[in-house]
């Protein structure tokens, strides 16, 4: 192979691993981002001209959010809010935004042992912040995005990509909302949850019920604290491995549930709602086909469903 020959492999696109795809569906997806680059190195190998490869690399160094190429951001800050819980603060630049719709996803990019990963996460931040954003993060002993985000501190430069996804909300379009959440999958009610609250024309009742394994894992505590004390908010919480609410502070017993949220749980709170919710659902892939089959029970039609 010649010198040229040679040159022109090392730039060629690499084919992402399955380990790259959040599976979140993405629209570019990677894979055809991966599809975009490789033409365009085609390109410019047929006309031997590498210049041609240059407008993918430009793009990145804009501090804009971009849905096809990864942009670096600097994390400004790093809370642990549970033993395996963090928030990280990530700057915009100036008073930027990141503009995001309801519950839209951003696309995170690490690299653990020489491959890269990708996961798809969504900011608690409200989606119109200036000069920062905010993201939720639960690192698993055994996951290789974890390995990689375990190792983040202040001052730190991390790629995203964006923004995906989303609910399209209107205000007062549902007469009630059931957001089903299990652990970090909090993260995307909370943007649509204080969307609501903001605006006073917006009399949507919104029952949220957030799945913990037990008291002290329930994130963002305060938040949701006050969020509850709006009229038209209603916030449950079950927690699988509290075997009793004698412990609890008395302010969080008459809503709180020991044990799953299984589906005679679920129909009983579906039955205290003041209208036929629309059901909006986000956890594991576990919980979320566990959540599709109660509702389906409880006579909810999946085109009043929607899993993030």
């Amino acid at each position: 192979m010649s010198g040229n020959e040679h040159d022109w492999l090392a730039l060629k696109p690499q084919e992402p691993s399955p380990s790259q795809c959040c599976g979140s569906g993405c629209k570019p997806c990677i894979y055809d981002v991966y599809e975009k680059e490789l033409a365009q190195w085609e390109r410019a190998k047929a006309k031997q001209d590498k210049s041609l490869l240059l407008e993918n690399k430009e793009q990145s160094n804009n501090s804009e959010l971009n849905p096809d190429t990864f942009t670096a951001f600097n994390i400004s800050s790093v809370e642990q809010l549970t033993e395996d819980t963090y928030q990280y603060k990530f700057e915009l630049p100036g008073n930027s935004s990141l503009r995001l719709s309801l519950g839209q996803h951003i696309v995170l990019r690490g690299v653990v042992n020489g491959l890269e990963v990708q996961r798809a996460y969504t900011p608690i931040s409200p989606g119109n912040a200036e000069g920062y954003f905010e993201v939720l993060m639960k690192c698993y002993e055994a996951g290789l995005m974890s390995q990689y985000i375990k190792t983040w501190k202040k001052g730190d430069t991390v790629f995203w990509r964006g923004p995906f996804g989303g609910f399209p909300y209107r205000p007062n379009k549902h007469g009630e909302l059931l957001m089903l959440a299990s652990g970090t999958g909090l993260a995307p009610m909370l943007s649509i949850l204080q969307s609501i609250t903001d605006d006073e024309e917006d009399e949507t009742f919104v029952t949220l019920v957030g799945c913990f394994c037990t008291f002290d894992k329930i994130y963002l505590k305060p938040l949701l604290q006050d969020l509850a004390r709006y009229w038209n908010i209603r916030i449950f919480y079950v927690l699988s491995q509290e075997t009793s609410l004698e412990k609890l502070p008395w302010s969080y017993q008459e809503n709180t549930y020991t044990g799953r949220l299984n589906e005679d749980l679920l129909k009983m709170i579906i039955n205290s709602c003041r209208r036929k919710p629309f059901v909006l659902i986000c956890g594991s892939s576990a919980f979320n086909e566990d959540m599709s089959r109660y509702l389906k029970a409880a006579g909810i039609e999946e085109n009043s469903c929607f899993v993030f």
